[in-house]
């Protein structure tokens, strides 16, 4: 009797070994086969998607300027400028930091309202100063064109003209969107007309830094 006990005791425990064993070869070959995972193309992946989110937002940004502009609100247009860096204006597609006007938050609303005028520049062609007021401005060469109308791209150049296009020398980290109308028929394309916005983020919220114009200069 006893001897048999040891005998079953002896089958016990061999047969548990080998369990023991066989579940250790499963385990370890399970974890074995898992596939490692890419971590350069989940930042790509991460990255792209970052973009496109970005994208969308700046999209409904640029319409919503695009809006205020349309209907002359220009009060509301000042939710828009950056608050430390304030807004640029360029009348052509080569930007000049020193000469363009620059407006903060605060001075923009102090003259938009008024009826004093500005220096913006010179035009192409005759090299005749524009002098006119911020609303004005806004008015008669910004939103020269209903752009509401025209074609949306993003960090994009559509219109190409004769004048040296530096937005992205300037402003070479900062995201822009670009609204396009294509030139006619009669004139070969020629009287084509673009705006840009040019934005940079803070704490989160893309604000308006740069405001292009940009059109076939002679």
């Amino acid at each position: 009797m006893k001897k048999l006990v040891y005998i079953l005791i002896l089958f016990s425990m061999v047969f548990c070994s080998k369990e023991s064993k066989t579940n250790s070869e499963i385990s370890k070959k399970d974890y074995t086969s898992v596939i490692p995972i890419d971590s350069t193309k989940m930042a790509e992946t991460t990255t792209e998607s970052e973009t496109l989110n970005k994208e969308e937002s700046l999209k409904m940004l640029n319409h919503e300027i695009l809006s205020t502009l349309k209907f002359k609100d220009f009060a509301k247009f000042s939710n828009y400028i950056h608050p430390q860096k304030g807004v640029q204006f360029s009348m052509y597609a080569h930007l000049n930091p020193k000469q363009d006007k620059r407006f903060t938050k605060e001075d923009y609303l102090k003259y938009a309202p008024s009826t004093i005028k500005f220096t913006w520049g010179e035009k192409d062609g005759t090299g005749d100063p524009l002098v006119l007021s911020i609303r004005k401005y806004l008015e008669d060469w910004v939103f020269r064109k209903d752009f509401t109308k025209g074609e949306f791209y993003f960090n994009t150049f559509k219109g190409n003209g004769n004048s040296l296009n530096n937005l992205k020398k300037v402003y070479p980290t900062q995201y822009f969107t670009e609204n396009y109308i294509p030139g006619s028929e009669e004139y070969g394309g020629m009287d084509w007309n673009c705006l840009r916005f040019v934005f940079e983020e803070l704490d989160r919220t893309f604000y308006l830094v740069a405001v292009v114009n940009d059109q076939w200069t002679t």
